[in-house]
């Protein structure tokens, strides 16, 4: 693919996000930046979120994966779906009873201040660094397929695509970003269904046999029962489910868009039909990687060693331009989509727990302005010390190592939504740190402390149920009254 179309195809794209952000901002006011003045349709919210929840890394992973685990996925996803109708019935009541901006204002007025703090910090730290780690990989394949053949530096690559970004939130902030995550999605679908129809054309299948093919095909094993294996089906399973009610529900990325929506009704139905829509944009991306195997055999192509490769080195290699075009649209679109609402709220998440912004005062838009510039900044700095460390194996570890860090959250929120106990408020920060340290010994050790079993990502479960026993540990003897209404709400 030329240097030229790649740069007609990105500039193309961000100018249509720019315009789509002036658009949405033609009457802003401070408060659409946190809230977009919640009056987002449930159904442009629900669209819009499946192009968030695949960001650039499972755009590329989940068809890979599918010549390693085949379909056993399947099981994390179908955890998933019960999870959002968990965030559905017991959280979107609760944070909207509340006229919540922040998610972690909920844990201030249940436990007091450091509770607060600590659920926003370890969120700030997940997201800047989940959010940086997903733009490095998708900035590097940026870099090959265009910047290095012009001579631009990395770093400049990396300045760019965040500022692209600052242009066109900085003002609308969350109200951009509900219409823009609807067009990012539109750009992932298009792609993975061109993927298919190309793949399918080669093989000489329609979609109807095709189907039939990968039903029959050993890559689309779903079901895997041994025990100690990380891809046992009831762990994957239970995993989908705390994953999504820790990485979704009390994630103020994830939440902040759905708390746009008009009313308490409208965020149900918009997560209940996000839920369906979930689950069959992952059906065709497990569809697509049995496929692209199954290519890859009948053509006797040698793939990559990485599995993650396999989606990309087919699409730019084998599938012809316009297809290679389109994974270039698609994998940029994952990853802004992800980047883009990630920006936005972590700017939220810091005004709103640490400064104390009030959304409405308009002289507070100076403050929000600034923060937004400096965790700009910051992702810029972790993405270009990402490529310094030059390591993809201690890039890995960390990036998985910060997601530690969200068990805490799903014990502090589990913790204050099924007991009526107060605790020593001065613990709590200790507590979210000792259980995921815990909780990373453990999963590095387990197979020879429990008897060959390997922990997948069930490890959250663990992790939270850590925090709780240590929240349990430091409640206080006495009994309080509650601030707020618990789980019965």
């Amino acid at each position: 693919m030329s240097t030229s179309v790649v740069l007609a195809i990105l500039l193309s794209y961000f100018l249509l996000l720019i315009l789509v952000g002036f658009v949405t901002t033609r009457k802003a006011n401070s408060e659409m930046f946190f809230t977009a003045n919640r009056n987002s349709p449930w159904y442009l919210v629900a669209f819009g979120m499946i192009g968030t929840t695949l960001s650039g890394v499972t755009f590329i992973s989940i068809p890979g994966e599918v010549g390693n685990t085949h379909w056993t996925y399947l099981a994390v996803v179908a955890g998933n779906c019960v999870g959002y109708i968990v965030i559905a019935l017991v959280l979107l009541p609760l944070y909207y009873k509340q006229n919540l901006v922040s998610i972690y204002s909920w844990l201030g007025s249940r436990f007091g201040e450091k509770a607060r703090l600590t659920g926003s910090f370890f969120f700030i730290v997940s997201q800047l660094v989940g959010a940086s780690f997903r733009l490095f990989l998708v900035v590097g394949v940026l870099q090959l397929a265009f910047f290095d053949a012009v001579g631009i530096p990395f770093p400049v690559t990396v300045f760019v695509t965040i500022a692209f970004v600052w242009i066109y939130t900085v003002r609308g902030g969350i109200k951009t970003i509900v219409w823009t995550d609807a067009l990012q999605t539109i750009c992932i679908l298009v792609s993975v269904g061109l993927t298919i129809a190309v793949v399918n054309k080669a093989l000489d299948l329609d979609f109807s046999s095709a189907v039939a093919a990968v039903k029959e095909s050993p890559l689309s094993r779903v079901f895997d029962f041994d025990w100690r294996s990380g891809q046992n089906t009831v762990k994957q399973f239970l995993a989908g489910i705390a994953i999504t009610v820790s990485l979704n529900g009390l994630d103020q990325n994830m939440m902040q868009k759905n708390l746009t929506c008009r009313s308490l009704r409208d965020c149900k139905t918009n997560m209940f039909t996000f839920s369906f829509l979930f689950l069959v944009t992952n059906l065709l991306f497990l569809m697509l990687g049995a496929l692209l195997y199954m290519y890859a055999e009948r053509e006797g192509i040698v793939l990559p060693g990485k599995s993650d490769d396999v989606f990309p080195f087919l699409s730019l290699n084998y599938f012809g331009t316009a297809a290679g075009i389109f994974f270039l649209l698609g994998i940029t679109a994952a990853a802004y989509s992800s980047v883009d609402s990630s920006l936005t709220s972590l700017t939220t998440s810091f005004c709103i727990d640490f400064l104390k912004i009030d959304p409405r005062n308009k002289r507070d838009k100076r403050k929000r302005m600034g923060v937004h510039v400096v965790f700009s900044l910051l992702m810029i700095f972790v993405v270009v010390l990402f490529r310094e460390l030059n390591n993809s194996s201690v890039i890995s570890a960390l990036f998985k190592a910060v997601g530690y860090t969200y068990g805490p959250l799903l014990g502090l929120f589990a913790f204050g939504l099924t007991t009526r106990c107060q605790v020593r408020e001065k613990y709590i920060p200790l507590v979210c740190l000792i259980s995921p340290v815990l909780s990373y010994v453990v999963n590095c050790y387990s197979e020879e402390l429990l008897f060959g079993y390997k922990f997948g990502f069930e490890i959250l479960l663990l992790n939270g149920l850590l925090c709780y026993l240590g929240l349990l540990l430091i409640r206080e003897k006495r009994h309080k009254s509650m601030p707020v209404t618990t789980l019965k709400a």
